[in-house]
């Protein structure tokens, strides 16, 4: 089975084509998760909560969400101890089922590029010359600027272990146009350029939805950008941020979709982790009482898309 397959399989089940993101952010974790840890090792007491409140995410969102996409940023900066959080967190969301977006950004040329994929989404050489996947991710984000050679290791480890990517191409943030807005010799933009090699991709590998796991970054908050986009990537699946907390609203997502419904996964990581926040509710002493706004939030979002897209798409498949 194509992976894509597998995420679409999970969106028509839960009729929600969006993924939560998982930013542990310990000043914004609330307190409840924080109370008697052992202080012997600093760094081990935070992987213990991040990877105890990442649990406790998946087991609130895992019937009503296809996917999950850990942001690896937050991991990282704790070193040894926050990647074990990470792999743990990755095994424990594939075992219930949710497909799982590494949000990395990797990316460099030759051998670096293929160790980055093989890492993420491959298989690793051990010291008896056998091979074992590594992080075991289902999706990984890379960047392109480097040029098509950083880009193919990728590629050709997705074809061969049935894995995914998410090249950037128009990411939601505010000065994203200071280079992908950038015209090319070709009269196209940097962000067009790029569709076009992920477009080359993707059609040489669908599955039997007819959709591709060499997919596309493109923020909810530029919609006319996205539409653009989706022509010239049909068959690609679209990670689409930007939506929620960055300003993106269900109608500016619409143009990322085909009419059929598919074709995109909207992200939401602050807007229903932290929803909590907005109220200085951070200090909740029950577990119940947050996970409750957690998944009443995740409900909404799915909610405002999911009628949003059939309101647009009256034929689509979910």
């Amino acid at each position: 089975m194509n992976i894509v397959d597998k995420l679409i399989d999970n969106t028509i089940k839960t009729k929600n084509p969006s993924v939560v993101g998982l930013d542990p952010d310990i000043e914004k974790i609330p307190e409840c998760y924080k109370k008697h840890k052992a202080a012997d090792n600093p760094f081990e007491a935070v992987s213990e909560v991040i990877y105890n409140f990442n649990r406790d995410i998946i087991d609130t969102v895992s019937d009503i969400v296809p996917a999950v996409k850990p942001q690896i940023a937050f991991y990282e900066k704790y070193g040894s101890y926050g990647i074990s959080a990470f792999e743990k967190t990755v095994s424990y969301a594939k075992e219930k089922g949710l497909v799982v977006i590494a949000d990395a950004k990797r990316n460099d040329i030759g051998n670096t590029a293929k160790a980055y994929a093989e890492g993420h989404l491959g298989r690793v050489k051990l010291l008896d010359g056998a091979s074992e996947p590594s992080f075991d991710n289902d999706f990984l984000t890379v960047t392109p600027f480097l040029g098509s050679e950083s880009l193919q290791p990728f590629v050709d480890v997705c074809l061969e272990n049935n894995k995914g990517i998410f090249v950037l191409v128009k990411t939601s943030n505010t000065s994203s146009g200071e280079i992908q807005d950038v015209m090319t010799s070709e009269g196209l933009t940097v962000s067009q350029s790029i569709a076009k090699y992920v477009a080359l991709h993707a059609r040489s590998f669908t599955g039997r939805y007819g959709y591709s796991p060499i997919g596309a970054v493109v923020g909810a908050t530029y919609p006319e950008e996205a539409a653009r986009l989706r022509t010239i990537m049909p068959k690609s699946y679209f990670l689409v941020p930007g939506y929620g907390a960055q300003g993106g609203s269900a109608k500016d997502i619409l143009p990322c979709f085909n009419p059929d419904g598919l074709g995109a996964l909207v992200n939401s990581s602050r807007g229903i982790l932290y929803s909590h926040t907005d109220k200085k509710e951070r200090s909740l002493c029950s577990r119940e009482e947050y996970l409750q706004k957690v998944r009443d939030a995740a409900i909404y979002m799915q909610t405002e898309i999911y009628e949003a897209l059939s309101n647009a798409y009256p034929d689509m498949v979910y």
